[in-house]
């Protein structure tokens, strides 16, 4: 049993005319599909989709916008997912979580709603205390192999969770994931 994470895709990063574009990323779209369809709830504890989060005004004054345009701001076309939730088996649990830095991790009081339309919500840390009792791989999928991705893999490791990234489901800005695998993770990442 596993549980899958998908990263931030959405059309600001997956549209090539995203406001902040990840070079490759369109083509993930028709193989992660692919990969929502086939996972099967025998297999599978449940999804959690990540959503980049911004507001004009906070996002103005952040590190981020020291590094990236705007993009992502909440309710625009490139803020929506890329991938159809609707693609993954009704048995299995699918959550979203909105964050408003790189790190999944790094905000205080973050929820994972419950996102078929039940209105429950969990505290992020108790959700993945709770789920490592129960299972320790999780796969991680989605953009950027070296920003929210790394990320992301970075606090499943240090919550004892076994964690694979597919090398063609995700892309990098500066660096594919074997790289940051190879450079950041020294084989406590694996890549398939």
């Amino acid at each position: 049993m596993r549980f899958v994470i998908v990263v931030d895709t959405q059309w600001d990063f997956m549209h090539p005319k995203g406001a902040l574009a990840v070079e490759g990323a369109d083509a993930l779209i028709p193989a992660a599909e692919a990969f929502l369809r086939g996972l099967r709830p025998e297999e599978t504890a449940g999804l959690l989709f990540t959503f980049d989060t911004h507001v004009p005004d906070v996002y103005a004054a952040s590190a981020e916008a020291e590094q990236f345009p705007p993009h992502c701001v909440r309710g625009s076309e490139g803020w929506a997912n890329a991938l159809d939730p609707a693609l993954v088996h009704g048995a299995i649990p699918l959550y979203r979580l909105e964050k408003g830095v790189f790190d999944m991790w790094a905000e205080e009081g973050l929820f994972i709603e419950n996102a078929r339309g039940s209105g429950e919500r969990f505290e992020r840390d108790a959700f993945f205390k709770r789920l490592r009792e129960r299972l320790s791989e999780v796969t991680v999928i989605g953009v950027a192999a070296d920003y929210c991705v790394r990320w992301a893999v970075e606090g499943l490791l240090a919550r004892g969770f076994d964690v694979t990234v597919p090398e063609g489901l995700t892309r990098g800005i500066a660096r594919q994931i074997r790289a940051v695998a190879a450079e950041d993770f020294a084989g406590r990442l694996q890549v398939a």
